[in-house]
């Protein structure tokens, strides 16, 4: 069976070499047809701590890590950082 894979933004990088991925899924509500967005945060682990808060990431499920780690950031773009342009 395939591993899942699923994609994101990184929330929280406070802990060491794990961040929070928020993940939104988007479908077709069964009976007003309007298309409702649910989000879930998931903890997945960054070995070198180099995903940041902002930061859209693919994250796969893995064996378990810790007690609530069951993913792995496979992937990744780094945000844009408004500020750096400036200078």
């Amino acid at each position: 069976m395939p591993k899942r894979v699923l994609q994101g933004v990184v929330v929280s990088d406070k802990q060491d070499k794990t961040v929070v991925v928020k993940v939104e899924r988007r479908f077709a509500h069964p009976v007003l047809t309007k298309t409702v967005r649910r989000s879930k945060n998931y903890q997945a682990h960054d070995a070198d701590n180099t995903w940041k808060v902002g930061d859209t990431v693919s994250i796969e499920e893995a064996v378990p890590i810790s007690k609530t780690k069951r993913w792995v950031v496979v992937a990744g773009t780094k945000a844009k950082v408004a500020g750096a342009a400036a200078e």
